[in-house]
């Protein structure tokens, strides 16, 4: 069984880690996702867990597969089975980013499940600190269904997915499809990281305010992040016209106000007028990520309201954190 919520509390001294859910997929754009995320999170020792989702049976029924050996040497490399190469490349990447190291303690876990010789299958790596690096190879009977099934199993703070520039051209890679993108941003529990671009893009993050308090609990999640890790942030307020200018730069005020309260610098701060989604692609091209609410209940009403967030998330060209 995977650890539950209070069992991750146990063991860190009463606190729970942060803990990142990775998909892999295969795709260079998804290691990309790894490498930002890993660093991202790398002072504060983040829990790092590495998912790959196999479609249920997937032909092994009838590929002579002896499922007892199977399950017995998949997880030590020893077969060549959906998935496995590429968790197995994820770990060597680790290793070689200095994020682990091959002496960690190793943990074995396998699950049934209905329908499914293999089940469900991982490697914990653990640290005498705690720290977890974990190798899932989960069964389901869709991308997006499994992702969130596994955020259902323990606790996350983000689930990262990588994108590509052929993400809404292409469909051959099913965690690049934008419907499985948006049904994780819609219906997970926690933030959720569009990963694309990730070597051409700039440096910080963008945050995204619109006077709601949603996206204010956006501009202190990520002030507590950016504190513990190190990165830069900067604060855009869209304007719909000239009458919410002085409006929006008092946003932009209270929230630079907040993120200096709690020791943060502020790098840049933008009101822009126009259209929301154009203004936010616009200027966060300069950024590693726009970081903005799933939505807005007050403040500029159209600023988050209806699919402004999710119209970023599908047109930028870098990457997008919808922050829960």
């Amino acid at each position: 069984m995977e650890l539950t919520d209070g069992q991750l509390e146990e063991r860190r001294e009463g606190i729970a880690p942060y803990r990142v859910l990775v998909c892999i997929d295969g795709a260079e754009e998804s290691y990309q996702a790894l490498e930002y995320s890993a660093k991202m999170v790398h002072p504060i020792e983040a829990d790092l867990v590495l998912l790959y989702i196999r479609p249920t049976d997937q032909g092994l029924r009838t590929g002579g597969l002896q499922i007892s050996v199977a399950r017995q040497n998949m997880l030590d490399w020893g077969l060549e089975l959906p998935g496995i190469r590429y968790l197995k490349k994820g770990y060597d990447l680790l290793v070689e980013w200095g994020e682990m190291t091959n002496d960690w303690d190793i943990h074995r876990a396998h699950v049934d499940v209905a329908g499914d010789p293999l089940g469900d299958n991982k490697i914990e790596y653990v640290t005498q600190s705690g720290r977890e690096v974990v190798l899932k190879l989960k069964v389901s009977t869709g991308i997006a269904v499994g992702i969130l099934e596994q955020t259902e199993i323990a606790h996350y703070d983000l689930i990262v997915l990588g994108a590509s520039e052929r993400w809404q051209s292409s469909g051959m890679n099913p965690f690049r499809d934008p419907a499985v993108a948006e049904k994780v941003a819609v219906h997970s529990h926690c933030s959720v990281l569009i990963a694309r671009s990730l070597k051409r893009s700039g440096h910080g993050h963008l945050v995204c305010a619109d006077g709601s308090e949603r996206a204010l609990a956006v501009v202190r999640k990520e002030g507590a992040l950016a504190k513990k890790c190190d990165f830069p942030l900067s604060i855009i307020c869209v304007a719909l016209d000239e009458d919410e200018l002085n409006a929006a730069k008092k946003t932009v005020k209270t929230a630079e106000n907040i993120l200096e309260d709690m020791g943060v610098r502020v790098e840049n701060t933008y009101t822009p007028i126009g259209d929301p989604v154009r203004e936010i692609i616009e200027t966060g091209k300069n950024y590693s990520l726009i970081a903005l609410a799933d939505t807005g209940k007050t403040g500029f009403k159209r600023f988050f309201m209806g699919s402004v967030a999710f119209q970023v998330m599908e047109h930028a060209e870098n990457s997008v954190l919808i922050v829960r």
